[in-house]
């Protein structure tokens, strides 16, 4: 399950996709129509533009937008960067992976295989899909086919 957090930050970044080439979006603008508290985005949208996601501009006519073009960024992006790992477990992380300490031997582990395929089924997914495909509002099923 993926946090609050980066709920907001995917319903953010498709507020940004959809103001693509148009200049800086307002905060305020972002909190009100996607109906996330305005203190909680700053702090996301800050995590984003440290990734190098997101430009920010300050002053009159500032806010922030994209860096790169919404078709470039997909959703395991921005997840990794608010949660982290997409995994289940740790032992079947592709970028943070860490050995289970309860885990004897990864090899014989019955529970890691399973989790193996839960994270390839969510990446493949989250992977497929762009910020440019929420904006579009595309089925899932036209992406994967």
């Amino acid at each position: 399950m993926i946090s609050k957090k980066a709920k907001y930050a995917l319903k953010a970044m498709k507020v940004l996709a959809e103001e693509f080439g148009k200049g800086p979006v307002l905060i305020s603008l972002i909190s009100e129509r996607e109906n996330i508290p305005k203190k909680f985005l700053e702090t996301i949208l800050l995590e984003l533009r440290n990734q190098g996601l997101l430009r920010s501009q300050k002053g009159k006519g500032g806010g922030y937008a994209l860096r790169i073009d919404p078709s470039a960024v997909n959703l395991a992006q921005v997840i990794r960067i608010i949660d982290g790992p997409i995994a289940p477990t740790p032992c079947v992380s592709k970028h943070f992976y860490v050995r289970c300490d309860d885990c004897d031997d990864e090899e014989t582990c019955s529970i890691r295989p399973i989790m193996a395929q839960v994270r390839d089924a969510n990446l493949s997914v989250y992977e497929q899909l762009t910020i440019a495909s929420l904006v579009k509002k595309q089925d899932v099923a036209d992406v994967l086919s």
